[in-house]
């Protein structure tokens, strides 16, 4: 009897353990599906809505014990198969971004489930909010990193993303996770004999939630109906955007000297093509040799030929350029040696004003991709450096100013690369005075579509929030144009050596919408909310044990 009962027990463990890994498994490939994803570049955005109903569930089954333990196999496993590019570039990369989403996940799934059994009434309600918080806090700070926001997963609805110009991303994350969260809530732990009657009562009792979460998403569809704004009457400038279809940083000094051939030709041939182009923009470190450094020192007199051939030719054009390249300044490193300073740059060279000798207006970037481009820890911890530098990485220091530059009546930031997946960083363009975005990028290292469309889909956002247009250069893909409602107007085939020309909007009576004015409210918001939540929580549990201990011991 005693065998049989044990045999039975462990039946139901591994039954209960299965169905826990499979709640998993599809936790994970629901995160990945509605973002372009390795199957298609467009996702199925729709899944969205469904994405955290087995992760809520999955939180509530297991025990205090492993939950912290699916809570780093979670994050790993999503960022694993939704950053799968990250392995072309190097191990190393995917690797630490699985591992960091792990601990964060691991952290955050103990809170999911204390928060759940601190407030047993609404506890799935409390789940969202800490989600939304986790959403926010996870972009913050040096490791902050957008890839993985669930409303991007929207990118492409024309009328709900139109909210983010009031609410931020978070805004619309906010209002596409709350079904997943209910629906966990209405799923989770049925009797099978009365599971329509329970469903029935579940519904009962969280109707009010349901209307107000269906009044809101009304709102966002007729706000995005009504909203979007109209340009049309704007004066427009022609704008060339390059694409070479290579990573500049592979190979020497003669893969640079051929990249530099094949813009040219490309160049030309727009020029030729179109007599009313206005200015030409070449990708994130289209040249990398650095054309000040070398042009003044000439200590490599391969490079500073191939920076003469450069701006001989920029100064015989009649448009200005933007370029970026690998700026350096004479300076001293953490260790107060003298060494030289590098920083990602995108350069504003005009003809017969500043090409010969070379001193163009500069904008250096801010936001540096942690890891790759950007490691402040070197001193605390110097094995894990070393690694990254053995990697295809290129450390930068971090530009502090967003440069508006202008040509003819057009103000423009240049979010370079990675800086256009942050809101933040956008609307500090915009405040300091840009009308468009001209962002260069090079995401051609990672060979993956995937990857080049999970860009672009957060770079459309910055548009929407801001309610100014945008046009991107990048080596391989995604080069757009993009309307100040986030609608992608003209793009150039992804992996080809190619350009596309542009009217891009010249705004000049431009009203600030509520996000540029107070960012990302709405994120801060529910940050301090879910903290808040879970500490009142905490604090209540602690102090009703307290109590309960002190009437036993009475007794």
């Amino acid at each position: 009897m005693q065998t049989q009962k044990k045999a039975v027990s462990a039946g139901f463990q591994l039954t209960q353990f299965v169905y826990n890994i499979l709640l998993l498994l599809s936790g994970i490939i629901l995160f990945t599906l509605p973002q372009p994803n390795f199957l298609t570049v467009n996702g199925f955005p729709f899944l969205i809505y469904f994405s955290l109903i087995p992760v809520f569930i999955l939180v509530r089954r297991v025990s205090w014990k492993t939950v912290w333990l699916y809570g780093f196999l979670y994050g790993f496993g999503c960022y694993c198969l939704y950053t799968y590019w990250l392995a072309t570039f190097h191990p190393a990369g995917i690797s630490v971004i699985a591992s960091m989403y792990g601990i964060y996940l691991m952290i955050a799934f103990p809170i999911f489930k204390a928060v759940y059994q601190f407030f047993p009434k609404y506890g799935w309600l409390v789940q969202w909010i800490a989600w939304c918080a986790y959403e926010y806090i996870k972009t913050t700070g040096f490791s902050g990193f957008h890839y993985g926001v669930t409303g991007y997963s929207q990118w492409q609805n024309p009328i709900l993303r139109q909210c983010t110009d009031i609410v931020g991303i978070w805004g619309l994350s906010a209002l596409i996770t709350f079904p997943s969260c209910f629906l966990a809530e209405i799923f989770s732990k049925l009797d099978k004999n009365c599971f329509k009657i329970q469903i029935a009562c579940k519904l009962k009792k969280h109707i009010t939630s349901v209307i107000v979460w269906v009044c809101f998403m009304l709102a966002a569809v007729i706000y995005g109906i009504v909203s979007p704004v109209d340009y049309s009457t704007e004066d427009t400038m022609k704008v060339t955007l390059v694409q070479p279809n290579n990573d500049p940083w592979l190979g020497g000094l003669s893969e640079y000297s051929k990249n530099l051939e094949d813009l040219i030709r490309l160049t030309d041939n727009a020029l030729a093509e179109d007599k009313e182009i206005k200015m030409v923009v070449w990708p994130e470190t289209a040249f990398v040799p650095r054309i000040e450094w070398h042009y003044r020192y000439r200590q490599e007199r391969a490079k500073y030929e191939l920076v003469e051939i450069l701006l001989n030719y920029i100064d015989s054009k009649e448009v200005p350029f933007i370029i970026g390249n690998d700026h350096g300044v004479a300076g001293y490193n953490k260790a107060g040696q003298s060494d030289i300073l590098d920083y990602n740059s995108a350069l504003l060279f005009v003809p017969g004003k500043n090409c010969i000798p070379p001193n163009p207006e500069k904008y250096f970037k801010m936001h540096l991709v942690p890891f790759t481009e950007y490691f402040p820890f070197e001193t605390l911890f110097p094995k894990l450096y070393e690694i990254l530098l053995n990697g295809d990485t290129h450390m930068w220091e971090p530009g502090k100013d967003p440069v508006v530059f202008k040509v003819g009546d057009l103000r423009f930031g240049t979010p370079i690369c990675f800086e256009d997946t942050f809101g933040d960083t956008g609307r500090k363009f915009v405040l300091n005075g840009a009308r468009a975005f001209v962002n260069i990028s090079n995401d051609a290292w990672s060979k993956s579509a995937a990857c080049q469309y999970q860009h672009l889909s957060m770079a459309v956002f910055r548009c929407v929030e801001n309610r100014v247009p945008a046009v991107r250069a990048t080596a391989s893909g995604q080069t757009v144009l993009v309307d100040s409602n986030g609608k992608i107007l003209k793009m150039a085939e992804p992996f080809k050596q190619t350009y596309i020309t542009v009217d891009l909007p010249v705004i000049k009576n431009y009203k600030e919408s509520i996000y540029t004015k107070y960012g990302d409210v709405v994120g801060i918001a529910f940050a301090i909310a879910g903290l808040g939540l879970f500490l009142v929580g905490l604090t209540k549990t602690v102090i009703k044990r307290i109590k309960n201990n002190g009437d036993e011991n009475v007794r």
